[in-house]
């Protein structure tokens, strides 16, 4: 154990490990809810979206931890799995079949990358506030899904959009589970999204607003209604190509960033660089390849992990008692489907997740009006139209033309006005 993962090296123990691990997986647990809730939205098979969540985060994290040994974990990213449910599918009238075809092709492009210098290339010809301004407006718009799916928000003929009644036991309901986790992040506490839920579901089940599960246990079955149930000639036929350019645009600089945050907060740069990138970013690209042909949206590693690391994990056994905890939640299908049945328990991870992504909107410099506008426009555009893939479009095409206005042409990499052509092509006579 010593040997393979270098603990006495890194100053760090089994039981420290453990510890770390068990923290981390409390942190991000809520996604094997979550994520089948939000995919389920898109006429996919709760039960086999739940495995296939839980079977692409061991495999993926299990190579991060083995093969990296890195106190990363990886799952299938919140926002993306919004985009692929909200915006591909029931925005863009896609199959879920064809959608899971342009995740398969973003992962095998990301592999691709993974070994090769072209994806450091592609994450740095992409200015650093469009970047903060992507997460800051993908976590607007989970927020918004949230809202909405907890109908504290609800659609207006006069406004588009309103307060709901808040007085409706479902909506009271899922204003007192974000009141609960946030009182939980206040003072916190590990694992509050999922404590929370589990303290609303219990809130639920007094008050008559859910039903217990005939059982607690269950064999994993079903996986067969989505594992290679992708359409590839769907995706050409369809020309799906700004979706599986978004997939890849967004998992490759989120997985980037959260991976540098993590294994700088654990000690383990050298020299500001960052030791076995290529088998760190092989992992979720190999999750998020794997993950299509099971029946998931693209994975991501998880900035969690940081909440294991600060209780001392810095290898990558931590991310191996991950994935054996999701071994464990694997039996566990009949409680999450029925916690997921109630928009109450899920909707305050969706609004509290994206405020945490919204956290990066400090980090735009929003003095230098060419750089904040595109950045204000994908960050507002993507809630309001609805759409990732659009947002990052409209900032994609506005940011080199204001520098072209400004004189400032030679400042913009070429690859960035490839990005704006083919984006106003593509919104401009496809519509998404």
């Amino acid at each position: 154990m010593n040997q393979l993962f270098k603990l006495q090296e890194r100053g760090t123990t089994v039981g420290t490990e453990v510890l770390a691990g068990i923290t981390t997986f409390l942190t991000m647990v809520y996604i094997v809810i979550v994520n089948p809730a939000v995919l389920s939205d898109a006429g996919m098979d709760f039960q086999a979206v739940f495995i296939a969540t839980i079977l692409t985060s061991i495999v993926a994290t299990l190579l991060m931890g083995i093969f990296s040994n890195y106190p990363i974990a990886i799952a299938p990213g919140m926002g993306m799995n919004a985009y692929f449910a909200y915006s591909v599918v029931a925005g863009g009238g896609i199959s879920w079949q064809a959608a899971l075809g342009a995740v398969f092709f973003a992962g095998l492009i990301f592999t691709l990358l993974s070994l090769t210098g072209f994806r450091r290339l592609l994450v740095d010809v992409i200015p650093n506030n469009l970047k903060h301004a992507i997460t800051a407006g993908i976590g607007l718009f989970i927020s918004f899904i949230g809202l909405q799916s907890a109908k504290i928000v609800v659609d207006s003929p006069a406004t588009l959009v309103t307060i709901g009644n808040l007085t409706e036991p479902m909506t009271l309901l899922s204003v007192i589970g974000i009141a609960i986790s946030l009182i939980l992040l206040a003072y916190q506490v590990k694992g509050s999204l999922f404590i929370g839920m589990i303290i609303t579901s219990l809130l639920a089940w007094l008050f008559g607003m859910m039903e217990l599960p005939a059982q607690i246990f269950s064999m994993p079955t079903g996986l067969e209604k989505t594992a290679f149930q992708m359409d590839l000639a769907g995706v050409l036929e369809q020309g799906l190509y700004a979706v599986i350019f978004t997939f890849l645009l967004i998992t490759l600089f989120d997985t980037t960033g959260t991976m540098l945050g993590v294994a700088g907060q654990a000690g383990l740069m050298k020299d500001n660089n960052f030791p076995r990138a290529k088998s760190a970013l092989l992992a979720d690209a190999v999750g998020t390849t794997l993950g299509a042909a099971l029946g998931t949206s693209p994975t991501s590693a998880y900035i969690e992990s940081s909440a294991g690391v600060a209780v001392g994990g810095k290898t990558g056994l931590t991310a191996v008692v991950v994935s054996l905890l999701f071994a464990i939640a694997l039996f566990f299908a009949p409680i999450a489907q029925v916690l997921a049945s109630i928009p109450a328990i899920t909707a305050p991870a969706l609004i509290i997740v994206g405020f945490f992504m919204m956290n990066v909107l400090r980090s735009i410099d929003w003095k230098d009006f060419e750089e904040a506008f595109p950045a204000f426009l994908i960050v507002i555009t993507m809630p309001l139209t609805y759409s990732i893939a659009t947002g990052i479009g409209l900032g994609f095409i506005v940011y080199p033309m204001l520098k072209i206005m400004r004189g400032k042409a030679k400042d913009v990499h070429p690859i960035m006005y490839l990005f704006a052509v083919l984006f106003f092509i593509q919104i401009g006579f496809f519509g998404h």
